[in-house]
């Protein structure tokens, strides 16, 4: 069996005095959190900061790791075993609109709404998780 890791961003922002979070939609109208394979020498945490800024066009700061979704996949036949570590993200600035080709679309979503919304349940767990957090 084949392992492998990545990681991803929960960024906030509070917009209308709500907390959003930046979504992108990829193929087959997937709503997902932004996430990905760290680069060499690279953390789990610099790698989520980067995959936000790369796939969703904002830059943040990481608050704390929110959790680990766990799931297994199919590749040219072969099982992959998947684990996506996902921090909660403090926004900093950019805007959506500057993201790269990866994604067909990245927009600010309520988090609430994320909760519920994004196509996978992993996912939906990290943004009800984050509102947890946010919570405390």
């Amino acid at each position: 069996m084949i392992r492998e890791f990545s990681a991803g961003g929960v960024v906030i922002r509070n917009l209308r005095g709500r907390p959003h979070v930046a979504v992108v939609r990829v193929r087959d109208e997937i709503l997902a959190l932004p996430k990905g394979h760290p680069d060499p020498g690279e953390s789990a945490p610099q790698a989520a900061v980067r995959e936000v800024r790369e796939e969703a066009g904002v830059s943040s700061t990481v608050v704390e790791k929110l959790g680990d979704v766990r799931y297994f996949y199919q590749r040219s036949g072969r099982r992959i075993a998947k684990v996506v570590s996902f921090y909660l993200l403090a926004y900093e600035g950019g805007e959506p609109d500057e993201h790269d080709r990866e994604v067909e679309e990245a927009r600010w979503m309520d988090l609430a709404e994320a909760a519920r919304a994004l196509t996978y349940k992993g996912e939906r767990e990290m943004a009800a998780r984050a509102l947890e957090v946010l919570d405390r």
